[in-house]
């Protein structure tokens, strides 16, 4: 191993990718020690670093290089021994001068004094931060200020960050961020973030949910005149990737204007946003013609109608016709809708509406996800659907086997999935796979056998319940454009 040119040696570096084994390959020769040492950039640690003020400060000296640390105490337990404190963030900031990406998950002995050593990482990129609950604003006011080439920002569960935005004014007339990520932390509001100003130019993508859905009645932007449609005078036309969940807003109000700010828009999420409306829908259609994929997660509203209340979908028809005129480029589709009432919405969304959207989009992936609205019509238009290549159906209880049957027709069809679809049988999933060569085949929690299944594509998945059915509130959309 010794005498191998180094051009060989690099070759079998680069082919070998799982971590034990190159820590076990760096102990067959001083030469290859001392090349994995060189090379290896990346370093992920937690519950086995122990203890963790020695292991980290040997981690760092050995792998001189480092360029990404990941440290995770998920499931931590005071049996576990110490974690990495504030000392251990001021190893990194001395011994890793080529530090660009920090991933900092459970850490509950981090503060704002240990933040504070990072302003000495003069290359750090991207900073994210998972349910730190001693960070506060004042250590990101102190990381905007130092960290000059900070480009992403991931803040998820950090709940004692509230109060003074100054962290956010800097970093937006500072305007190098690129990515700014916001989930679950209570004391950060989308007012708050609307005071990002110049930082939103430069933005490309930007996440932002809650746990709890904000009052619609108690609005909070600070700059909100009654009777007064607002009109934010900042721009995001770099935002490419747009995603927001749980918020709670009336017309031009809050986050919800920037889906007439966004003209390279690409990939867009919208999960349970209170007050969304199908003119929402024609603003963005108007204004984002590259989008590629959208994801809608719905639950249906209290309404007025002839024969007094009823439960109505805030989008209907009229929204896919508008994205089948303004946003000829979309690809990827997630219709879902989620209801804790046992009567049917309605209005939704139609045969004729998702024909419309087929007929002018490519769409190749689409989801459809519940509340009873995809039955046996909405089946029709998928068959006519020439791009479909990858479709997944779930908690769609009103397709039936004549439904099923009409996917035989689909051209493009080659990987479907079926979950907690009971309402078909394997006479219809059996016409289906007959007609069709797909690739991959998911079946879970339908009332379909594995005989039915079995060798009826190049991958077949089967479960007789829905392992993930708790979880279909959340996003079921994986996205190759993610």
């Amino acid at each position: 191993m010794e005498d191998l040119p180094g051009a060989a040696l690099a070759e079998i570096m680069k082919r070998i990718t799982r971590t034990s084994d190159l820590s076990s390959l760096s102990l067959v020769s001083k030469r290859l020690y001392t090349n994995y040492a060189e090379h290896r950039s990346t370093i992920r640690g937690g519950r086995g670093l122990w203890p963790a003020k020695e292991a980290l400060l040997t981690l760092c000296s050995r792998f001189s290089n480092l360029r990404k640390v990941e440290i995770n105490y998920h499931d931590w337990t005071r049996g576990d021994g110490n974690q990495i404190d504030n000392q251990g963030l001021l190893t990194l900031s001395t011994c890793c001068p080529l530090l660009t990406d920090l991933i900092l998950s459970f850490c509950y002995y981090i503060d704002d004094s240990g933040l504070a050593y990072l302003t000495d990482c003069k290359k750090l990129v991207s900073l994210r931060l998972n349910s730190a609950k001693n960070i506060t604003s004042s250590g990101l006011l102190v990381v905007a200020i130092g960290c000059k080439n900070l480009s992403g920002l991931h803040l998820i569960n950090c709940n004692k960050i509230s109060g003074n935005p100054e962290w956010l004014k800097y970093l937006g007339s500072d305007g190098s961020l690129e990515e700014l990520v916001v989930k679950n932390c209570g004391g950060i509001s989308q007012y708050d973030l609307l005071l990002f100003g110049p930082g939103w130019m430069k933005l490309q993508r930007f996440v932002f949910e809650v746990s709890n859905l904000y009052n619609i009645l108690r609005l909070r932007d600070p700059s909100f005149v009654a009777n007064y449609q607002r009109s934010y005078d900042f721009c995001c036309e770099s935002l490419k990737d747009l995603r927001l969940r749980g918020i709670a807003t009336v017309e031009e109000i809050g986050l919800r204007s920037l889906l007439g700010k966004c003209k390279s828009l690409q990939i867009l999420c919208l999960h349970f946003v209170l007050g969304l409306t199908d003119s929402d829908m024609i603003t963005l259609s108007q204004n984002c013609s590259n989008l590629k994929s959208i994801s809608l997660q719905l639950e249906p509203v209290l309404g007025v109608g002839p024969q007094g209340r009823v439960f109505r979908m805030p989008l209907t028809d009229v929204s896919l016709k508008a994205l089948a005129l303004g946003c000829r480029m979309l690809q990827i589709v997630e219709l879902a809708v989620y209801s804790r009432h046992t009567s049917y919405p309605e209005i939704g969304f139609s045969q004729e509406g998702l024909a419309t959207l087929f007929h002018s989009c490519p769409i190749r992936e689409l989801v459809l996800c519940g509340a009873n609205i995809f039955d046996d019509e909405v089946m029709k238009a998928l068959s006519s659907a020439q791009f479909l290549e990858t479709l997944k159906l779930m908690d769609c209880k009103r397709i039936t086997d004549a439904g099923m049957r009409l996917l035989a027709n689909s051209s493009s069809l080659v990987n479907l999935t079926l979950q907690d679809c009971r309402g078909f049988t394997d006479d219809g999933v059996s016409e289906v796979v007959r007609a069709r060569n797909l690739d991959s085949l998911i079946v879970q929690g339908c009332r379909v056998s594995w005989k039915a299944v079995k060798g009826a594509a190049k991958s077949v998945r089967y479960d007789r319940n829905c392992p993930v059915y708790g979880r279909l509130s959340r996003s079921s959309m994986i996205s190759t454009l993610d």
